[in-house]
């Protein structure tokens, strides 16, 4: 079976030679040899150019010869949930939908902060206070650590 660590040390060989930002969301192997690796670039968008140049480093490097694979990369999708802590970083400010694992419940609104610890996700809603005839909106602003996410991803407004 081909070293996953191997394989990982090719794709960011050729990312730091690119200097684009490009970081690894995921990346698996399974027991045919399918390598499959999700990269994203911080600021912006993963190009086709840059899947392809990582793709060619990783196939140059690797003998088929020795032990065959297959090889695909690919930008991680919008519509994907977020894997990595440099994906919350990059989608600070944007309408984000968190599904938590107790009760299966999801929030949505604007991620405000991101770090090691967790998120913070700022809500708006109508509510009616007390005393008041009208619903007013109500900002929010609610935390998350990371071991309460079930997931999170991007919302998409045209």
């Amino acid at each position: 079976m081909i070293d996953k660590k191997r394989v990982e040390e090719l794709a960011l060989e050729r990312m730091k030679e690119r200097d684009e930002m490009l970081y690894i969301v995921e990346l698996s192997i399974n027991s045919g040899n399918r390598i499959l690796l999700e990269i994203d670039k911080e600021d912006g968008s993963v190009s086709i150019e840059d899947c392809i140049s990582v793709s060619r480093n990783i196939e140059h490097n690797l003998d088929r010869e020795i032990e065959d694979f297959s090889l695909e990369v690919a930008s991680a999708g919008l519509d994907q949930p977020f894997r990595v802590l440099k994906q919350y970083l990059k989608n600070v400010g944007k309408q984000v939908k968190v599904k938590t694992i107790e009760h299966a419940k999801s929030v949505e609104g604007t991620l405000l902060k991101a770090d090691e610890e967790g998120i913070v996700v700022e809500t708006k809603e109508k509510q009616r206070l007390e005393g008041k005839k009208k619903k007013i909106w109500v900002t929010e602003e609610l935390p998350f650590k990371y071991e309460e996410i079930k997931e999170t991803k991007l919302i998409i407004s045209f």
